[in-house]
């Protein structure tokens, strides 16, 4: 790493939403700028009007700051090198095209739709690796674009690439790469609707704005050789470039929405926690170097190097971010935890019930090991929020013996002469019949876990009674007793 103070950014579209790509592109820059201390840049790059969404970019803005990466320069956040939103940018673009004209370096195209579909048809025809434009409008007359573009003919300016060139690119990640001019079309840089492809606008932007490092996923490689000639055109130095692996499926797929959630928004709804998910994307496609795989942000940001991101695509491994997700929630303060619960059963079907502080203590003491999400202490125990009228079938047949009716019945008599017990005392009580009717403990912890719970599984059986409490517990044996007999 230079001395030279690192500039980064990002650059969304607004089309919609934060894909989990897209955070880890940001992560990436946003902890390369904080390792270095250095500046992390929001840039919107909303130039393709057709996919433009209202509201996107407050959505992008949120979904970033709940993540936990705040930007230091971007909209509404002015560093001196704004306007960070590109449609408020078109003058800059126009007045750099004009240059690249003036220097034979791009060139007005007026070829209409029918004409490049004609072109792309004969093409594929003849069976070209790829369909590129064939500089018809380079050979036009000065007159001939004098008189077009007084006439009003809607026109593109399209990039001059020279034939013959090799363009070599020294990437972090991918190393050196170098491509042939003549698999490089001549991309349009300015479209007939005044705004400027990603191709012009980013390298324009990325230039004025100081941008020393250019960290993007790897779909962006094949276009970095238009990129380059634009930075030599302009005389301009090159930024560093990192492309970043792509994200996979299990299947090795592109990571993609008609396979699953992919966005931001969707995570964050489901219930995973901010420090899980940024752990997680961290770790698809960099590492650290050693066996480590439970990171919060500091750490991430004291241990992160361009230098250790992989090539190889990054599979999105669902059951580790649950994993994840499962240990940076026991790793919360306990007040913290109680205070997510009640949020959660604050938008539940238990929300007009009042629960004590003391009782979500323990309820959160109870199942805290036993739970990945928040949502999961009221699905995986809903026992221990309301009444229930069936049993677990399999459980039944299992621990429901002859005997189970008879057993409870004296663990109830015995329950009912104690006055406000405690999980020992539940747990005293139960020896004690055990031992008076000769069985096993297991004799009578199995038909009263299944009382008390209408489950075979969960956590401890008398944590479950203190929690639900004395009345609960009588009257659940009682109703375990009358129905299963």
């Amino acid at each position: 790493m230079s001395d030279v103070q690192p500039r980064v950014r990002f650059a969304p579209s607004p089309t919609g939403y934060l894909h989990v790509g897209g955070l880890r592109t940001a992560l990436y820059n946003y902890l390369f700028a904080k390792r270095y201390n250095g500046k992390f840049i929001l840039r919107i790059e909303d130039t393709d009007r057709n996919r433009y969404v209202e509201g996107a970019v407050e959505k992008l803005i949120e979904s970033l700051k709940w993540c936990g990466l705040d930007y230091e320069e971007g909209p509404g956040k002015d560093g001196g090198y704004g306007p960070y939103i590109q449609s408020e940018r078109l003058s800059i673009y126009k007045e750099h095209v004009d240059k690249l004209i003036e220097n034979k370096h791009a060139y007005y195209c007026f070829c209409t739709p029918e004409r490049l579909e004609a072109l792309r048809e004969e093409q594929q025809k003849l069976k070209l690796p790829q369909a590129k434009y064939d500089k018809h409008c380079l050979e036009l007359s000065e007159e001939t674009i004098k008189n077009n573009l007084e006439s009003g003919m809607p026109y593109v300016v399209r990039l001059n690439v020279p034939p013959g060139l090799r363009i070599y690119i020294k990437d972090i990640v991918r190393g050196d790469v170098e491509f042939d001019s003549e698999v490089v079309d001549d991309q349009v840089l300015l479209k007939s609707d005044g705004y400027p492809t990603y191709h012009l606008a980013n390298v324009v932007d990325d230039y004025l704005m100081g941008i020393t490092h250019v960290i993007r996923g790897e779909e962006w490689l094949s276009s970095t050789p238009k990129h380059v000639l634009l930075y030599d055109y302009f005389g301009w130095r090159r930024p560093q470039f990192a492309h970043l692996p792509l994200l996979l499926n299990p299947d090795k797929s592109k990571l993609s929405k008609r396979q699953g959630d992919v966005a931001v928004e969707d995570y964050r709804d489901k219930g995973y926690l901010k420090e899980a998910l940024v752990n997680f994307v961290a770790l698809l496609g960099w590492t650290a170097g050693d066996d480590k795989e439970f990171y919060y942000l500091e750490e991430l940001t004291e241990k992160f190097s361009l230098e250790r991101v992989n090539k190889a695509g990054a599979v999105f491994n669902v059951e580790k971010l649950n994993w994840l997700n499962a240990e940076h929630l026991r790793k919360k303060p306990k007040d913290e935890i109680i205070d997510m619960l009640k949020k959660e059963i604050a938008s539940s079907e238990y929300a007009s019930i009042t629960f004590t502080g003391e009782l979500l203590n323990q309820i959160v003491d109870a199942m805290l090991e036993r739970v990945s999400f928040v949502k999961e202490f009221l699905t995986k125990a809903e026992y221990l929020f309301k009444d229930f009228d069936s049993y677990d079938e399999e459980t039944v047949k299992k621990r429901w013996k002859e005997d189970s009716s008879l057993l409870l019945k004296k663990l109830a008599d015995k329950i009912e002469a104690i006055d406000n017990p405690l999980k020992e005392d539940y747990e005293h009580a139960l020896h004690q019949v055990a031992e008076e009717n000769n069985v096993g403990n297991g004799k009578v912890i199995h038909p009263l876990r299944l009382a008390v719970s209408g489950v075979g599984g969960g956590p401890g059986v008398f944590d479950i009674c203190k929690i639900i409490g004395k009345k609960n517990v009588l009257n659940r044996i009682t109703k375990a007793i009358e129905i299963l007999k």
